[in-house]
């Protein structure tokens, strides 16, 4: 099945019901919608002279435009290419290569940096809407929709193949484990849509809910609150630094939250103390997932009721409906309850494998499972709780120490803001633990050093503590732990 036609499906439904919005205004009904996806189809597969299969990019901040050139290009059977809209300009260019992607849309405000884009401001892009209405192609699931790229932490980013097939998995699991959606409901896309929050609007466009756009295109925390009192059945993605923005401003305070249904939240760790403060303000409205590029969304959640449970929020919860999770070692066998290894996960969900890529996609994909790269353990109840990433993995005298573990620590202390833990080498232990600490108020290495002593072992704390203004992210928010390592 198309993905194309969960729109279409809700349009013929519900052609008068909002669909997409710009802040509180209403831009386009369902049925309009369809409609100009469909003529938007056609004119690229017309005057573009594009072919089923071909690649086409969008380089475009959130807007509602986004999801007609989405869905026109599923629509036309493309494959649609969604691109950060904060990357830098080579990085564009370097997606845009390694794609082959023969179109490229732009919002206007990214049309110095990309080459030949077709901005969405642009005569050229009204043209396009000039042709009859084209039909929907046929598709099989295993066909490539989505191409999403990495965001490249490690290197040049990869770009995972997410097929229909993959889409309409992570769709329907969203109905299984997260929420119930229907007409009114609404979803605010206040994280990039070329990530999660633009595959959790597919759900949302299924049951004909509204994909508000905030007008200022990305994340304020007084405009998300003015959003959510101003719609009906609110859903939103966001990152864990999102929520943390969100408790930090001074709009939290006189909040109204009566229209917030669900907030799911992942893409990072979620520290337990800004956990619980979050569920302070919003009360049992998390939802937290654990996914990637290479298995969207859809890997192990933790659900709302399990919120109110404070030792389980220290896991990721348990494997999604439909979905296998395993902790295995070096050799892809099972370890046992409490051990810690490499979190594999199978699905319908998991990517077809790497865009020309043959051997990084052999070495993921190895033995039918995808190696995420974390680490992790599994207990009685099949709760999963991530360690760390395998490569952020200190090993100091022979011990293993993830790094999650003493951030965990050091975030109980209400003057650390943020920190991330690294490692060091040093001569005789191998490896040794250094803290980068973004302080909100006094606070000195000693006392962060007592408090790790009260709560974890001698060997695994801080033995150099760097107090820093901000630490340095990548454009999902996510520590760039190879700079610490750097700096050091």
């Amino acid at each position: 099945m198309n993905t194309a036609r969960l729109l279409h499906a809700s349009a013929q439904r519900l052609p008068d019901m909002p669909a997409l919005a710009r802040g509180t205004r209403t831009v386009a009904t369902y049925g309009q919608f369809s409609a100009r996806v469909a003529r938007l189809a056609a004119g690229m597969l017309a005057r573009h002279g594009l072919a089923p299969g071909d690649r086409v990019a969008l380089a475009m901040k959130n807007c509602p435009e986004y999801y007609v050139v989405m869905f026109a290009c599923w629509h036309a059977g493309l494959v649609a290419v969604p691109i950060n809209a904060k990357l830098h300009a080579r990085e564009f260019a370097t997606i845009l290569e390694n794609s082959g992607a023969k179109l490229c849309f732009v919002t206007p405000d990214l049309e110095a940096s990309v080459a030949h884009g077709v901005s969405i401001a642009s005569r050229d892009f009204v043209k396009l809407f000039e042709r009859e209405p084209a039909g929907i192609a046929d598709v099989a699931p295993g066909d490539v929709a989505w191409l999403f790229y990495t965001s490249g932490t490690t290197g040049v980013p990869k770009g995972a193949m997410l097929t229909h097939g993959n889409l309409l998995f992570s769709t329907q699991a969203y109905f299984a484990d997260i929420d119930r959606l229907g007409p009114g409901d609404c979803i605010l896309q206040a994280a990039p849509m070329s990530h999660g929050s633009g595959m959790y609007g597919l759900p949302h466009v299924a049951m004909g809910a509204l994909n508000v756009i905030p007008e200022s295109g990305g994340f304020d925390p007084a405009e998300i609150f003015g959003l959510i009192a101003a719609h009906r059945g609110v859903s939103f993605f966001a990152a864990p630094t999102m929520i943390v923005r969100l408790l930090a401003s001074g709009a939290a305070g006189n909040a109204d939250l009566r229209n917030l249904k669900t907030i799911t939240y992942g893409g990072a760790p979620m520290y337990v103390a800004d956990c619980l403060r979050a569920i302070e303000l919003f009360g049992p409205r998390l939802y937290q997932l654990l996914g990637q590029g290479e298995a969207p969304m859809t890997i192990t959640g933790l659900p709302q009721s399990d919120h109110a449970a404070r030792h389980k929020l220290e896991s990721c919860g348990y494997a999604r409906t439909g979905v296998e999770v395993r902790v295995v070692d070096d050799a892809d066998r099972d370890l046992p309850m409490g051990e810690v290894g490499e979190i594999v996960t199978r699905s319908h969900c998991v990517m077809a494998g790497y865009w020309e890529n043959p051997e990084a996609t052999a070495q993921t994909l190895r033995g039918g499972w995808l190696h995420t790269g974390d680490l992790g353990s599994l207990d009685a109840e099949g709760y999963l709780t991530i360690r760390d990433r395998s490569k952020d993995m200190i090993i100091s005298g022979g011990s293993n120490i993830y790094p999650r573990e003493i951030e965990e620590v050091l975030l109980r202390h209400p003057a650390v803001a943020e920190c991330s833990v690294i490692g060091r080498a040093h001569p005789e232990w191998g490896e040794e633990v250094v803290a980068f600490i973004v302080a909100r108020g006094a606070v000195s290495a000693q006392e962060l050093d007592a408090l790790c002593l009260e709560h974890i072992a001698r060997f695994k704390r801080p033995r150099d503590y760097r107090f820093v203004d901000g630490l340095p992210k990548n454009n999902y928010g996510k520590v760039l732990k190879t700079e610490l390592r750097r700096a050091c």
